[in-house]
């Protein structure tokens, strides 16, 4: 058991291990079967966890699979959360580059799960929410870049910021789907020229 939980009973360690067999199981039964013929019965069956048990964390797979996708998406995050503070337009190109190149990176190494994201956020009410949620996350870590870019006179400050944020996350997701969906391997191109895009529209 991790460090951080030894403080914990060890009912609470073994709720802690029950949940995380189920998630485990959950994303084994998603990326064989997909969302939509996964079930929450065939979940519960690899966690090899009763019924009672298992509903007590997850009343169906959509809530199952939501923090399955969570879990992935703030890896994504992570990259978003890449300290900016450039100094020069070259450093916030390289800056940029770098995200973009990681983000992508990221599209080919979760490429399976994120299959089971695109069609789960079509078929479940409750998972499109939860992405139109993760979604706004981004924007607006990406619009709080864009205002230090501004502020400190290497942005045009006649741009609305909140605009070219979320303009600049859609161009990521779509090429992200892309990767997904298309099993594209070969990104430099795409990273190259999203960020000329970007950097040549909004820098000064």
């Amino acid at each position: 058991m991790k460090q951080k939980d030894s403080h914990l009973s060890n009912r609470q360690k073994q709720a802690l291990q029950t949940r995380q067999r189920l998630l485990d199981a959950g994303l084994a039964v998603f990326l064989e079967n997909g969302f939509q013929k996964a079930t929450i019965s065939q979940i519960i069956k690899k966690a090899k966890t009763g019924y009672g048990t298992a509903y007590v964390y997850f009343q169906n797979k959509d809530e199952l699979f939501i923090e399955l996708m969570e879990d992935v998406m703030n890896r994504f995050y992570e990259v978003a959360e890449l300290s900016f503070e450039p100094k020069s337009k070259s450093e916030a190109y390289e800056m940029i580059e770098h995200q973009v190149r990681l983000f992508l990176k990221l599209a080919i190494q979760e490429r399976e799960i994120m299959k089971v994201v695109k069609e789960a956020i079509g078929l479940s009410v409750a998972v499109n929410d939860k992405w139109l949620e993760i979604r706004e996350k981004f924007i607006k870590r990406i619009t709080v870049d864009v205002r230090y870019s501004q502020q400190n006179g290497l942005a045009k400050p006649t741009l609305n910021a909140a605009v070219i944020a979320r303009a600049w996350y859609y161009a990521n997701e779509m090429f992200m789907w892309e990767i997904v969906e298309k099993d594209i391997t070969s990104i430099e191109d795409i990273v190259s020229n999203l960020t000329k895009m970007y950097t040549g529209g909004l820098y000064l």
